[in-house]
């Protein structure tokens, strides 16, 4: 299918196809036990492949859709081989995920008319979201932006010092306060610095703790509020970070955070090291929200913009 041309280039697509690799190959290993001695897609297989993408994180209700997707084909075609059901996969996954809309960026992009285009990045601690906040802000310098960074996860020291190195490593400027400050104040200072001086894009880090969501989502509001102050329609993202590798942990978080404030896009990261790249799948598709990100490896590099396409087609590579 047309679906699957190819828009990466092959340093990208490499780096993609090593970092989906474990999900890839546990997921084969699954479906050749599924289909195991079957010549056509029966009942029979369809239940196993039902639990194959259950177990591959892929998440119940996507996992249903996909098997209903499968069971159409299956009564408009009245035959199909076991050898066809990779590729009829790939299109139904890929269909799935077009439902979505993410548009189909291949490079780190901002939006034309918002400038400063304001990201504001939210998730739990330990998910990766400093590290993901330092690499996108090296990847949109890379891409001719200026960039500033905004140190408002102020609940913890740990998260303004690793703001700061990864600041001082992109050669990025960066506004920050003391721990404990108010994160809204540093909001507010940091889109006036961005304006000041012109900038493209502005990231800012928010607190990640869930154990109150009242008050976080209090905080987020207060958040956006004072930035509006400044630049009146931002922020013009709401980024979600998740660490796929946690699979079903994801799907909590995702749902505790939509709760919280309005997400407008995700990052998955970490699914180098993990068997459960399926979750990239059935976030998306539950939440209706577009990955606009993930990460597949530890470089720098090894953040890249999420292509639904390329995601399909080296996951059933």
């Amino acid at each position: 299918m047309s679906f699957f041309k190819k828009i990466f280039n092959k340093e990208k697509k490499e780096t993609l196809d090593k970092g989906l690799e474990k999900s890839k190959t546990t997921f084969f290993d699954k479906l050749s036990k599924a289909v195991a001695g079957k010549s056509k897609v029966d009942d029979d297989v369809l239940d196993n492949l039902e639990e194959v993408l259950v177990s591959s994180d892929v998440g119940v209700a996507t996992t249903l859709k996909i098997i209903d997707r499968i069971e159409e084909r299956v009564s408009k075609d009245k035959y199909l081989g076991t050898d066809e059901l990779n590729q009829i996969l790939r299109e139904e996954i890929a269909g799935l995920l077009s439902e979505i809309d993410a548009g189909n960026a291949t490079d780190f992009e901002v939006p034309a008319g918002t400038k400063p285009h304001v990201i504001m990045v939210v998730g739990v601690n330990g998910v990766g979201k400093t590290t993901t906040i330092g690499k996108l802000a090296y990847q949109f310098k890379k891409a001719g932006k200026n960039v500033v960074l905004g140190a408002a996860d102020t609940f913890r020291a740990a998260a303004i010092d690793q703001l700061q190195v990864w600041a001082d490593r992109t050669g990025v400027p960066i506004v920050k306060q003391s721990m404990g400050s108010d994160p809204a104040s540093v909001a507010f200072d940091t889109l006036q610095s961005a304006v000041n001086q012109n900038a493209d894009v502005v990231i800012i880090d928010t607190a990640g703790r869930l154990h109150n969501k009242v008050n976080l989502m209090n905080e987020l509001t207060k958040v956006k509020r004072v930035m509006q102050k400044v630049v009146g329609d931002a922020p013009h993202d709401v980024l979600l970070v998740l660490d796929g590798s946690t699979g079903q942990n994801a799907f909590e978080q995702a749902k505790q955070f939509t709760a919280a404030t309005e997400v407008t896009s995700l990052a998955v990261t970490k699914l180098d090291g993990t068997a459960k790249g399926g979750v990239v799948i059935g976030i998306s598709d539950q939440f209706q929200i577009p990955v606009k990100y993930i990460g597949v490896g530890e470089g720098v590099e090894d953040l890249q913009v999420f292509n639904k396409f390329e995601f399909v087609d080296s996951f059933f590579k």
